[in-house]
């Protein structure tokens, strides 16, 4: 069986009124859950994304396995439970055979038959939790669902003097019918009560404590499979899952409070590619992937929240790496000591605050609901021009008149890749009569072509793509260093009226600036002269027999 559900956490001026609202009328009462959770010494299972536990539940202990799902979006699980006979405080031993005909049971014990574990250890506690739980099923649109609200305490670390984590959260889990039906509910409980979306779980923030971690390791970009049988939707939600799970990860733990500016930049990267998928399924016969409605939506909210979290980010990835530039620069001249601070932008807001404010709850909670409405009903055939004209062709079928040619997904993404490799090229034959924001500009357009190409990668020759994106990269890099500069520079000019140093500043800014134009040219003549990808052939034209010739090639034309 699967579970489908999403986790909020609750901020503490809500709690009283969220366990209200869960009880209702007539509050049922509250449950104790006590539960132990085992893994290997090193955590294999964790990093697997699998769970075991035993957890009391009344009288009853039961055995849970929890793994994680390739397509489950942000809130499905592939779970196992199974009751135990034993009853009273002690906790029973692990018995890995209760899950041994279930496919997460048979991926578990793969796991623990590994060189891994072998070399790791056997299963042990880990953590425990002591959780009271108030639930209460009910009807929305859609299905019923339950919603649970837990208060208590995660406990992991030493025996003698186990660290704790407190737990204040509601978790809705589908109950029946279909997975919109929790997202719907989950909409209406952040808009009511402030409360944001957490993808961690219990688990995964036990084994933080137990290992004496603040913070999860920051989410990077994983890749993106597609198949060339795909629809444009089943590839655009290929794409999204990537994207989904880049950004619910960092903004989970960024909402916790605890961060680092990795955690911002990953976020800020998920969001650039969400937008720049977006945009690419949004053009030529690639269109028909997503609605108007639901891509203005998550396209506008991501937007916004990358805007914001830019200021954040220049403040650590731009402004603090610069002044250590600026130092040795001013020790190099004979002005040792502390040069002149950037000034923080006015927009610059606390990143916790952003995450958990309801715009960006929305945008999560769009996407999420988006992979849970399945693929979208395609357009009509055109109507047939006239009864004449049907008639004067009865050797073709009716269902088949003005049929709109079915155009195979590579040359679709071909010729969407094609359009933008054009206009990044525009500008790199312009360069020398680009300004600041001109580069930047390009810039932008270079790092969307990127990711374009990363979605696009898997329905392509791979050394073919890694040529490509290599270049692409090491373009990227040039103008992001340009950029920096730039930013210094605008921020610096403020303030140089009223500080000599900071004029001092913008004149080493400046011939940085030069430095870093120098450097972009050889990459940007390699990008010029670099063979696109998927203007390549995937195999050679058959050998002609001896005497004979050769087959006609059934290749669609390449894209022009």
């Amino acid at each position: 069986m699967s579970e489908v559900e999403l986790k909020f956490q609750v901020p503490p001026g809500r709690r009283a009124a969220v366990e209200a609202a869960v009880a209702g009328s007539t509050p049922p009462r509250r449950m104790r859950l006590q539960a132990a959770y085992f893994d290997t010494p090193s955590g294999l299972l964790a990093e697997a994304w699998m769970a075991l536990r035993l957890r009391k539940e009344g009288r009853v202990w039961v055995q849970t396995l929890k793994g994680a799902l390739p397509d489950g979006a942000g809130m499905t699980r592939a779970e196992h439970n199974a009751t135990r006979s034993e009853t009273g405080a002690t906790v029973p031993a692990i018995d890995l055979q209760l899950h041994a005909d279930t496919p997460v049971g048979a991926a578990l014990l793969k796991l623990l038959h590994s060189t891994k574990v072998r070399a790791d250890g056997p299963l042990r506690r880990v953590m425990a939790t002591d959780i009271w739980r108030r639930a209460r099923v009910v009807r929305v649109p859609g299905g019923t669902v339950e919603l649970a609200f837990d208060a208590g305490v995660i406990e992991a670390g030493p025996v003698d003097a186990p660290r704790r984590l407190p737990v204040c959260e509601l978790e809705i889990e589908l109950k029946s019918g279909q997975p919109q039906a929790v997202v719907s509910a989950a909409g209406r409980w952040v808009a009511r009560h402030g409360l944001w979306l957490d993808t961690r779980s219990k688990a995964e923030l036990g084994h933080l404590l137990w290992r004496d971690q603040s913070m999860a390791a920051p989410r990077r970009a994983s890749g993106v499979v597609l198949d060339r049988s795909m629809t444009p939707a089943q590839a655009l939600d290929a794409v999204l899952r990537s994207c989904l799970e880049q950004i619910s990860v960092n903004a989970s733990q960024i909402a916790a409070g605890p961060q680092d500016a990795e955690h911002v930049h990953q976020l800020r990267v998920g969001l650039r590619r969400l937008r720049t998928a977006l945009r690419f399924f949004d053009g030529a016969q690639l269109a028909e992937a997503v609605d108007a409605t639901t891509r203005d939506a998550m396209a506008l909210d991501a937007a916004e929240l990358f805007r914001q979290l830019g200021a954040s980010r220049d403040q650590a990835a731009v402004a603090e790496p610069l002044m250590r530039a600026l130092a040795r620069a001013l020790e190099a001249v004979g002005q040792p000591g502390e040069p002149p601070r950037l000034p923080v932008s006015a927009e610059a807001i606390d990143p916790t605050t952003l995450v958990r404010r309801a715009q960006t709850q929305r945008l999560l909670l769009t996407l999420i609901g988006r992979l849970q409405g399945g693929e979208p009903t395609p357009p009509p055939a055109p109507p047939m021009r006239s009864w004449t004209q049907a008639l004067n062709g009865l050797h073709t079928p009716l269902d088949t008149v003005d049929a709109p040619p079915v155009v195979p997904l590579r040359e679709r993404l071909a010729q969407r890749l094609n359009r933008w490799h054009r206009g990044v090229l525009a500008d790199a034959q312009g360069f020398d009569q680009l300004d600041d924001e001109g580069r930047h500009r390009l810039r932008k357009h270079i790092k969307r072509l990127r990711y374009a190409a990363e979605f696009s990668a898997s329905v392509f020759d791979e050394a073919s793509v890694r040529r490509y994106l290599k270049g692409l990269r090491a373009l990227q890099e040039r103008l992001g260093t340009l950029n920096d500069v730039a930013v210094g520079i605008a921020l610096y000019s403020a303030e140089a009226p009223h500080d000599t140093r900071a004029l001092f500043a913008l004149g080493w800014l400046a011939s940085q600036r030069e430095a870093a134009l120098t450097a972009c040219r050889p990459d940007l003549a390699r990008f010029i002269a670099q063979p696109r990808f998927w203007r390549g052939k995937d195999h050679k034209a058959p050998k002609a027999a001896k005497g004979g010739k050769a087959h006609k090639s059934t290749r669609a034309p390449r894209p022009r």
